[in-house]
């Protein structure tokens, strides 16, 4: 029996229809953490070997810039969800206003 459904519908992301993106699988997802943890080794050894010179104190210590972004990344992701939570509305939000002003629409 062959299956007349599309390939990918609305209601379902890529990922639940068992399309396995290479993104998605847990091999690829491992290398790139070791691809990524290479890098930053890499230039953290590299600032070893140069030295560096600092406008002030703390931005010369070795790994500053890694963990500087490191703490920035944080700190962005921490206000968005913060964001998120106090710009959120429930789902009927914008279905309930429409029906309010229909309704005052009609009364006129």
């Amino acid at each position: 029996m062959t299956d007349n459904r599309p390939e990918h519908s609305p209601e379902m992301p890529p990922q639940a229809s068992g399309d396995n993106h290479w993104l998605v699988r847990p091999s690829s997802i491992r290398l790139l953490w070791k691809i990524f943890i290479a890098i930053l080794a890499a230039t953290i050894g590299v600032q070893f070997l140069s030295g560096t010179d600092g406008h002030f104190v703390v931005d010369g210590w070795v790994g500053f810039g890694a963990v500087f972004g490191f703490l920035s990344c944080l700190i962005m992701v921490l206000v968005a969800k913060g964001l998120g939570y106090v710009l959120k509305r429930p789902e009927d939000y914008y279905a309930r206003g429409h029906q309010g002003e229909r309704e005052g629409a009609q009364d006129d």
